[in-house]
């Protein structure tokens, strides 16, 4: 058997329960696809997007949604080699990809602040273009369910707000284009599990950032969500189900508990109706306090 079949099988059996049951879920669970589309699976040359597009050629084999697909690389920099380990990890697994060049990493290197924010913007933006030029209404990115998690909490914790990665999203400035990301109920233990029993090797960040942090062994590279990565590690120790926790807390927000919140673009505020409360008398209220009240 072939080395790309012995994996698209792993997926298949081994990890049916782990990585293909979660796959089909992400899709059902927020509608991701519908018949007719055409999506632009795009394949940075890490694990996760290696796997979701392996993830939609069964679909597109076993899969009842009539749907085309197009295997999108961009190349913002990349050095030779590195390059060429994305070609050679396509072949090795069969996936025909459609490879454009961009030189993204080149203008990021040079801005000071925030410059990893501003590359994953500028290739967002390419992405799409190059989809809409491949005829694509929808692009699928590889980001998995402790991408979810770890941007709730650095939301929190740096960014003084609650936010998180939604499942999918209209774009803002690509009319008819939407976002969606189908490995989203996926843990990244499992991703891990199935690249080590298939003996893989992908890229791991590649920019020149990356490339310099390694070459002078900087600590100060460790990024923010590498910290979050490592602190929800720790909190699992003594508590396993903190990741579904927190990701169900942006489920069940009450907004009668919020002191504000924002929607498109609006701030409400809790004094803006707090003197139209009306106090609704029952039998349940004799005798019982809020358990809110202090």
């Amino acid at each position: 058997m072939e080395k790309y079949k012995e994996i698209e099988k792993s997926i298949m059996t081994t990890y049916r329960k782990r990585i293909w049951n979660k796959f089909t879920k992400s899709i059902r669970d927020y509608d991701m696809i519908q018949d007719g589309d055409k999506i632009a699976v795009c394949i940075s040359g890490g694990k996760d997007s290696f796997l979701m597009a392996k993830c939609f050629q069964e679909l597109k084999r076993h899969g009842k949604i009539n749907f085309e697909v197009v295997y999108m690389v961009m190349n913002p920099g990349y050095n030779e080699e590195n390059k060429q380990k994305i070609i050679s990890n396509a072949e090795l697994l069969n996936i025909p990809i459609t490879m454009f060049e961009s030189n993204i990493f080149n203008c990021v290197y040079k801005i000071d602040n925030n410059p990893c924010y501003i590359c994953a913007r500028m290739r967002r933006g390419y992405l799409y273009k190059k989809a809409r030029e491949l005829g694509c209404n929808k692009i699928a990115l590889g980001h998995h369910f402790d991408d979810v998690i770890e941007t709730i909490l650095m939301g929190m914790l740096y960014g003084s707000q609650i936010q998180t990665m939604m499942p999918k999203l209209h774009s803002t400035f690509h009319e008819g284009m939407e976002l969606i990301r189908p490995l989203y109920w996926v843990k990244e233990e499992s991703i891990i599990s199935w690249v080590n029993r298939n003996n893989l090797e992908f890229l791991q960040c590649a920019c020149r950032f990356t490339e310099e942090y390694i070459k002078n062994d900087n600590e100060d590279g460790k990024s923010k969500r590498e910290e979050v990565k490592k602190l929800i590690k720790s909190l699992k120790q003594n508590y396993d189900n903190i990741d579904i926790n927190i990701f169900r807390s942006v489920e069940n927000v009450n907004l009668n508990t919020i002191i504000s919140y924002k929607k498109d673009g609006k701030t409400h505020h809790f004094l803006d109706d707090y003197d139209d409360f009306v106090f609704q008398h029952n039998e349940y209220n004799d005798g019982l306090t809020d358990n809110n009240e202090e």
